[in-house]
């Protein structure tokens, strides 16, 4: 049995049930799990790694309902800068059907990385383009080699422009070449056991991407072989617009018409539901990442977090494309997501503690997991650690250390543990050489958007 200790941590939020803290304490982990935490005195005994925790809190990894990794290419374009949506995504289509397997590659470890060294230890990425031979397959390759749990959305586009689509037609892919990847993919890779670094995830672009029957046929296949679904919904009022036209439904209605509800879905966005919408979805427990940055970025509007909660929707967090966020600094996402409630709904409207939840438990429970997103004996080690002498916490830390993680500038994480492997060390992330990458990531960007 690998052992591993975490020794004489300032303090360590557990995000239990009781939101508990201790003070002055360690964390012992044996093959990946967390064995024990308590008192520093208490926690003894031989381990094979020992981690000198003084001077940092603790903090469940944090999670990350949606992103689209390869976006990280197109970050700052001038095309879309002052877009909304719609425009946006006609801006961009072209550029990305330009991508290959290395473009894919190389963005995802970009994204990956810099998820790590938010404090995020777990993402579900969406990438609905899959042109010039990339597959998904380039991703999961990637997210294992730098350690990462990966819930990996297969996602597609198959309505091109001709047929009353938003993307352009080159940028699509045949439906039955797209379930049967789909098929091979979650053959595959998807591991449903406790602990799991790699899961699947069946995720058709938007209403305005995919055929209806695309809609119907992936959530067959999902419950057959027990797979999550994922879409964009209810983002935008141009969405809502667009879907009462083409189906006569609003985009919620559609989903619910296509057996696309459940405890087995989440939405990304859902900014714009009804009243009595939001009733439904949460009577379906259905998961809802909630993109506060992009939402802004873009001004789609502000989704009601607190309604959906209240309702029993299941609501993390999600930085979104880096297209339109232009980041992935998932303690940056807690802030705007604490922020942008208070702006909307008063003061008292979602506290640091709340925000910290929607990144890990919140998230978590949107990606079906119950094995991360706290910590306590049993659960999977997705440890990170911020340093409360930073200069980002200056003043903040020595008042309330837990929420300043929220309130001032965040930080970026010190020290991070994924199942139990230290990946982060120092600031610095194991066994990446962040010039190089970046080197190789600019040249990609620049070559893609050269064409």
């Amino acid at each position: 049995m690998a052992t591993t200790m975490l020794r004489n941590a300032a303090f360590i939020a557990t995000m239990d049930d009781h939101d508990t803290i201790r003070r002055d304490a360690s964390i012992r982990i044996v093959d990946g799990h967390i064995d024990a935490i308590g008192a520093a005195d208490e926690i003894t005994g031989h381990a094979d790694e020992t981690i000198d925790a003084s001077g940092h809190i603790l903090i469940p990894g944090l999670v990350n309902t949606h992103h689209h990794f390869y976006q990280t290419l197109t970050r700052n374009l001038p095309a879309g800068q002052n877009s909304n949506l719609f425009n946006w995504l006609v801006a961009h289509y072209p550029i990305w059907a330009r991508m290959d397997a290395t473009s894919i590659d190389v963005s995802t470890r970009i994204a990956i990385a810099e998820l790590m060294l938010s404090g995020c230890t777990t993402a579900a990425d969406h990438t609905y383009i899959w042109p010039n031979n990339a597959r998904v397959d380039d991703q999961i390759h990637a997210a294992r080699e730098m350690g990462f749990r990966f819930h990996a959305a297969r996602g597609s586009m198959s309505v091109g422009q001709s047929r009353g689509g938003l993307p352009p037609d080159h940028a699509v892919e045949a439906e039955d070449f797209i379930l049967s990847d789909s098929q091979r993919v979650i053959e595959t890779y998807h591991d449903d056991r406790a602990g799991a670094m790699t899961r699947i995830v069946l995720a058709p672009c938007s209403p305005f991407s995919v055929s209806t029957d695309l809609m119907r046929e992936t959530a067959k296949m999902a419950r057959h072989y027990g797979v999550h679904l994922h879409t964009h919904l209810a983002e935008t009022l141009d969405e809502e617009h667009y879907c009462r036209e083409l189906f006569g439904q609003t985009p919620v209605e559609y989903a619910e018409a296509n057996h696309w509800v459940g405890d087995d879905v989440w939405f990304a966005h859902m900014v714009h539901p009804h009243e009595a919408e939001i009733a439904r979805l949460g009577a379906h427990r259905c998961g809802v990442a909630h993109c506060p940055s992009s939402n802004m970025r873009l001004a789609s509007g502000v989704a009601p977090v607190k309604a959906l909660q209240a309702a029993g929707a299941r609501v993390g967090l999600g930085v979104d494309g880096s297209a339109s966020n232009d980041s992935s600094h998932m303690l940056s996402e807690a802030r705007q997501a604490m922020l942008l409630q208070r702006l909307q709904n008063g003061p008292d409207a979602l506290s640091a503690t709340e925000a910290l939840r929607l990144a890990t438990r919140g998230g978590a429970e949107v990606l079906g997991r119950d094995d991360i997103g706290y910590l306590a004996p049993g659960m999977a080690a997705d440890i990170v650690g911020y340093r409360l002498d930073s200069l980002p916490l200056a003043g903040g830390a020595v008042h309330d250390p837990l929420a300043a993680l929220v309130f001032c500038l965040p930080p970026q994480v010190d020290l991070s543990l994924i199942n139990g492997r230290l990946r982060v060390h120092r600031g610095q992330l194991l066994g990446v050489d962040i010039p190089q990458l970046v080197a190789r990531h600019n040249a990609a960007a620049t070559a893609l958007i050269n064409g």
